[in-house]
């Protein structure tokens, strides 16, 4: 094994990289480095290295394409030009249907057929040549630099595209991360290699991130950037208690238990209906766990947020009983045509089956898909889900309003304090000086009077003496 192998094992082994994908890279760097030191821009150069001997063979190679007069190149030329500028006017980009009817040439890439059969005389259009060419001297420095540069490049770049490949099999999974630092209202999360970010819009409002704490993020989405693979998080989704619920509730991961339907107020209180294939299998006991356990460690993950877990049935009227746990119904009555269920509990239960804010009513609504009115038996008050959706709705934007216009009125706030502050500060020291003045006169005036008495002290002594 060479020396040049083994450094390439070794980079493969340091960036996690296939052999491949760096023997690629460097025979790319040979590209560049023969075009910068024995070849011109118009050369497609294409380059076989052997790691073992060092050796290396260079070739040139075109695509054969019928003959253009160099006339109707430079016209086709001029009226891309002409096109492109109309389309610059238009703010839009052109189109392969707006140039099919142009001839193109790429000196680059291609070779007309004249010029082909010269190198070989069963030349047809189509056809690819490689034409050889020839290692006359080593590479020069810059010609060095340039190889260094291109192998740096093209490293990061597979080392970026199997990053984005690795996330990418996990989306839509729960992933543990470390949490980086806060940056305004988005957190990044450090993932070893990459950085991701978990926005505002999909955050826990009771979550606390602190640096260095360990926490777990549904990854959401992932899209290659200039700058790598970004990574979108979210623990509000109700795709993450679905995740949850199957890292803790080995019944959902092997698919005995099946997980319904999710209705979630993130941060506050979700509703999970499950249902079990399974007879012998207790779905809501599964889930629970033993006094209960299970579905302790799920709401310490989820921050404290209260879960109900409700039985899932066919039956609109059963899931809608269940959906409306921990209120006891009395009856259900459906209206299949609009969807709507009237739904009867007893005085002391109604409060609860509304809940606070009527989240519970909501929530269930939500979950069954049906639109629910609660009543209590005998009695005329009445709940709508949709009604306590909107009103809620409307309560929550006008505090985030009134959130937003505090973060937009703060820099101004602070501009007016600051300035109030310098005015006072000024005063101050405006009060402070005329008061030095003063005492400066007055020490002025009290030096002159002490001055006239002592003349006339003198003056005095002076008569007595003669």
């Amino acid at each position: 094994m060479s020396e040049i192998t083994k450094a390439i094992k070794m980079l493969c082994d340091e960036k996690g990289l296939s052999y491949e994908a760096v023997l690629e890279a460097i025979q790319f760097a040979l590209a560049a480095a023969y075009r910068k030191d024995f070849g011109n821009k118009q050369q497609n150069i294409k380059v076989l290295f052997d790691p073992e001997s060092g050796d290396m063979k260079v070739w040139d190679v075109k695509t054969v394409v019928e003959d253009i007069d160099e006339e109707v190149l430079v016209e086709a030329q001029e009226e891309l030009t002409i096109r492109r500028e109309k389309a610059r006017a238009e703010e839009r980009e052109l189109t392969e249907e707006d140039l099919a009817d142009l001839p193109r040439f790429n000196a680059k890439t291609d070779i007309m057929l004249s010029e082909a059969k010269k190198i070989k005389k069963t030349a047809k259009i189509g056809d690819i040549l490689e034409i050889k060419l020839e290692i006359n001297d080593e590479f020069g420095r810059m010609a060095a630099q340039t190889a260094k540069q291109v192998i740096i490049q093209k490293v990061r770049e597979a080392e970026r595209n199997i990053m984005f490949d690795d996330f990418k099999a996990q989306e839509g999974e729960i992933i543990m991360g470390t949490v980086q630092r806060v940056e305004g209202r988005k957190v990044l999360i450090d993932f070893g290699k990459v950085t991701g970010i978990l926005p505002s819009d999909k955050q826990i409002r009771k979550d606390i991130y602190r640096p260095g704490a360990r926490m777990k993020f549904l990854l959401s989405s992932v899209e290659m950037s200039i700058r790598g693979p970004q990574i979108i998080l979210s623990r509000n989704d109700n795709k993450f208690v679905e995740e949850v619920f199957k890292q803790e509730i080995p019944e959902i991961a092997d698919g005995a238990i099946e997980i319904k339907g999710i209705a979630r107020d993130a941060g506050f209180r979700s509703k999970v209906a499950v249902v079990s294939s399974d007879e012998s299998i207790d779905p809501i006991g599964s889930c629970i766990g033993q006094r209960g356990g299970r579905i302790n460690t799920i709401i310490e993950e989820l921050s404290g947020e209260k879960v109900d877990v409700v039985l899932y049935n066919e039956n609109a009227e059963e899931f809608i009983t269940n959906s409306l746990s921990p209120a006891k119904v009395l009856e259900v009555k459906l209206d299949e045509e609009n969807k709507e269920a009237i739904v009867f509990v007893a005085p002391d239960q109604f409060s609860l089956a509304i809940g606070r804010g009527g989240q519970n009513v909501r929530l269930a609504a939500e979950l069954t898909g049906w639109m629910i009115k609660v009543k209590e038996q005998g009695g005329e008050e009445q709940e709508t889900s949709s009604e306590v959706e909107v009103e809620d709705k409307k309560k929550k934007d006008s505090k985030e309003e009134e959130v937003e216009k505090e973060i937009k009125d703060e820099p101004e706030k602070v501009e007016k304090k600051e300035k109030k502050t310098k005015k006072v500060k000024e005063k101050k020291e405006t009060k402070k000086k005329k008061s030095q003045e003063e005492e400066e006169v007055e020490k002025k005036d009290d030096n002159s009077e002490k001055d006239e008495e002592n003349e006339e002290e003198k003056k005095e002594d002076q008569k007595d003496d003669k």
